[in-house]
This record gives C-alpha cells, structure tokens and sequence, in this order.
C-alpha cells in the first residue's frame, strides 16, 4: 500500500502519514500534523494565531487543559468559565436565551414580569443575611454578592474569629454542629473524625478563638522551607497553621510536596490537589478543603510530580503558583506553603508567591550545612525572579538541652541570625504520634512541651517581636555572603 504524502498544516514539512493523530477533520477539511508537538500546537491555535473561542468568539491563546472542550461535534475553545459553562449547556441542549442571567435590578423586584423568565429558568429566592462577627474577613467559600456568580461548591466552615466569637445563624443562635471535610464540628464539646472516631476537647482549641485578634506583623504568606531532610517542616507547618487557626486568623495551607504528608498529617482524603490547580486550572476554591474551623487545605499527592513537567514548558514557570493563587490570597489573613527538601522548580514557585521564609533547623551539624544553601537560593530569588523574599524567621527544632551538639547549634543560629532565631521546638515523643491519628499537636497532646512551644512560636510570628532591628539586619547581611 502507497503511503501517504502530505504536508503538514503547522510547520509546511513534507512527511509520510503513519498514525491517526496525524491526520484530523477540522472546518470542512483535513489538517495533517508531522509530529505530536505540531499536532498540540494546532490544539493550542498557535498555527493560526490563536483558537476562536465557541462561546463569545474571542480570539486567544490556549494556557489552560480546561479551555479546551470536547463536544459531540468535536473540539470547542472556551476562553473562560462562562463560556465553558455555556458550551457545556448548550451541548445539553440548553437554549442561548435560557443561559442569560437576569439582570440584578430585576432579582431585586418582588415580581417578575413573566416575559423575563424563560422555560428553564429557575429562581432562587435570596437567603437571609448571616450575622457574621465584625473583624471577619471575606472567605472564597462565601458566596458572592453578584446574583451570577456560580454557586460555591463547599460550605462555608465555622467562623470562630473576631471579638464577637462563635458565628450564628440569622436568628442568632449559634449552630450545634457544623461539617468541616471529614470532621464534625460541635459547640458542645467535642470535635470527631468520622474515619478515625477521634475526640477532641474544643472548649480548649476556642480559649484563644474567641478572643480580639491581633494584628499580623509580618508577611503573610510564609513558605516553610529547607533544602535538608528530616528537619520538621510538615510538623511545622501543620502545628503554625493550627495555632494560627484557634486564634481566629484565616489559614490556607498549599502543600507543594508530591509525598502528601500534609494531608496525612490531618487525615484528609481529597479528589482534588494542586496538581489541578496547576495544570488544569481549577480554581482554587474548588479544591481547598476546610480541614478544621478557620483552616483550609490545598492537598498534594504524587500527581504533583507530573506538574513539574508542565511548569518547565511554561514562559513564566517561576510564577504559575503565585498566579493561580492570587485570586485567593485575600481571603485568608495568612498562608502557609509545605515546601519539599529539594531545589525544584516546585519550591521556586512557592518561593516566588511568598513574602517570607520560616525555615525549620534540626539542632544538628549537616542541618546547620543545609542552612547555607538556603540563604543561596534566597539570594538567587531574589536576583534572578527579582522578588523581594526574605528569610522571616529560623525555628531550631528536635531540641534537647542535654546535648551538647544541640545547644551549639541553637548558639550558632542566634549569632548568624539574630533575633530572627526563634525559641526552639524541644523533642517529644507526642509531635511524631500526632501525625498517626490524624491531629494536630494542640488536638492531641495540649499539655505537652511542644504544643506550648509552637504556640510561642504562633505568638513571637503574630507579634512580629522577632524582626530585625538595624544590627540584626547587618548580622542578615554578613550571613548571607558567607
């Protein structure tokens, strides 16, 4: 049999067809694609200067995986989620002049003419106003004031924050339990997990929830990260989260680690992760999972790895995250970045959403090693993605002031870093048995050393007592060129 010549439709190479994706109907015609990477840029319209969206008819470049839609006709563009959203309505057989929202001076009126409202349109009646404390800040999760705005996929969590407490229902009282994910929130007294049958004494997590917050001073998105291993920053950053959390602040946890011991740390099981984020551009909404009243989680699993991949293919591949994540960011008083132990283009990303850094020293030598390359890649940050991070605090960790070694250590961090060297976290036992029945320090052992000392850290970071005065800053300086 002949083989078959063509040219191809993006780079006018002449080659012989051998496979089924060379070759695709398009417009009333065929278009021939010499190898895969011509094929994906005639998926991503790059061959004739950009796809035609099917909704509205604009014309743009393809980024996202979601802007491309399979329909029974074939491949449809939609350059947002409206236009995706009515594609998808359409391909069900939805008409044009059902999918137009009506206008909020008309949901305003008691009455509706009856030619304003077509034979699938369904009106909703608007909800009474929640009571929410004064000092409580916008969520994602609530929905929108604008009648057209999509409705949020998760419900709201508890609001324990402000000076008037715990948040009521419109009558005014307060309700009896509320579903945060996988745990059961009750005023009553306890908190459980469904999956693991765990109890938790509440009355203790509210002791700090229920009083005026303070304001944060200090950078609001903090990325727990050191290149060396084993240092505690998953325990760190799960243990900060939960301080911040009782104290009525709003948390996001993004964890940009592939192994996923955020989530396991909290029991959490999540169909999405970050790795949807990323690559296919779901909103961040949709895949945080509130995890505890005040605390939301971004999940990672080993899907992330793949996102490595796309993330070097990108024009901007430092700044995906902090792209993706900005729509968010004022939602929540701070956010909280597990970063992996590595120098992967993963941290750089977190690297270049965050404004500080809380890097996390086992008090041993190889740890204080690993401290170097930190304060490298900080510099690197800062000169090459001209993003002004900076190392925000050094939390000692595994302390144990029997040893020697340790006590050395916690010395020499305070003489490079100053006041920036944090009271260190002393070793227990209860901070590796957490992780194991799903709870937090403050759920699992309140009275235990390390609980005490990671709500001093939660304090020293809300206070902002550790930052740099004038001859601090020069002992920053000197550090970071040797």
């Amino acid at each position: 049999m002949a083989a078959m010549h063509e040219t191809c439709s993006i780079c006018s190479k002449p080659f012989d067809v051998q496979f089924r994706y060379q070759m695709e109907e398009r417009d009333g015609g065929f278009n021939f694609y010499c190898s895969a990477v011509c094929q994906q840029k005639a998926v991503r319209g790059e061959g004739s200067g950009g796809a035609t969206c099917s909704g509205c008819a604009k014309r743009f470049v393809v980024e996202l995986v979601s802007q491309v839609v399979r329909t029974a006709a074939g491949r449809s563009y939609a350059c947002s989620e409206a236009c995706r959203d009515q594609i998808h309505a359409e391909e069900r057989g939805g008409k044009l002049g059902n999918l137009v929202p009506i206008p909020a001076a008309q949901l305003s009126c008691d009455v509706l003419p009856a030619a304003t409202l077509g034979p699938a349109t369904r009106l909703v009646a608007p909800a009474t106003p929640v009571n929410r404390p004064p000092a409580a800040r916008h969520s994602p999760f609530l929905p929108s004031s604008t009648p057209s705005a999509p409705a949020p996929r998760l419900a709201p969590p508890a609001r324990l924050g402000g000076p008037s407490g715990v948040a009521k229902h419109a009558d005014g009282a307060p309700p009896s339990t509320r579903a945060t994910g996988g745990m059961t929130f009750s005023l009553s007294g306890t908190l459980s997990d469904s999956g693991n049958n765990a109890a938790v004494d509440v009355p203790k997590m509210l002791a700090w929830s229920q009083s005026e917050q303070k304001p944060i001073n200090g950078p609001r998105r903090l990325a727990i990260f050191n290149h060396k291993g084993g240092t505690g920053k998953t325990t760190t950053t799960v243990s900060l989260a939960a301080g911040f959390a009782q104290r009525g602040y709003r948390v996001l946890v993004v964890d940009t680690d592939s192994q996923g011991n955020v989530s396991a740390s909290l029991a959490v099981k999540a169909e999405k992760s970050l790795y949807h984020v990323l690559v296919m551009g779901l909103r961040p909404t949709d895949a945080a999972v509130p995890v505890r009243p005040n605390l939301d989680l971004i999940p990672s699993n080993e899907t992330l790895a793949a996102a490595e991949l796309y993330l070097a293919g990108r024009q901007n591949r430092d700044r995906v995250l902090r792209d993706r994540l900005q729509s968010v960011a004022d939602g929540y008083d701070i956010i909280l970045i597990d970063c992996s132990p590595s120098l992967s283009l993963m941290n750089q990303n977190a690297l270049a959403f965050a404004d500080g850094i809380v890097v996390p020293v086992a008090c041993d030598y190889l740890s204080l090693i690993g401290v170097r390359q930190v304060l490298k890649t900080v510099k690197n940050v800062n000169t090459l993605l001209h993003h002004p991070v900076h190392i925000h605090a050094v939390l000692p960790t595994f302390y144990d002031a029997r040893a020697r070694i340790c006590r050395d250590a916690v010395e020499t961090m305070t003489q490079h870093f100053g006041a920036r060297c944090l009271a260190p976290i002393r070793m227990a036992t209860k901070v590796k048995e957490a992780p194991a029945q799903g709870r937090t320090i403050f759920e699992y052992a309140p009275e235990s050393t390390a609980a005490e000392d990671y709500a001093r850290t939660v304090e020293t970071l809300i206070s902002g007592a550790h930052l740099a005065t004038a001859t601090d800053t020069r002992i920053l300086a000197r550090a970071a060129k040797g």
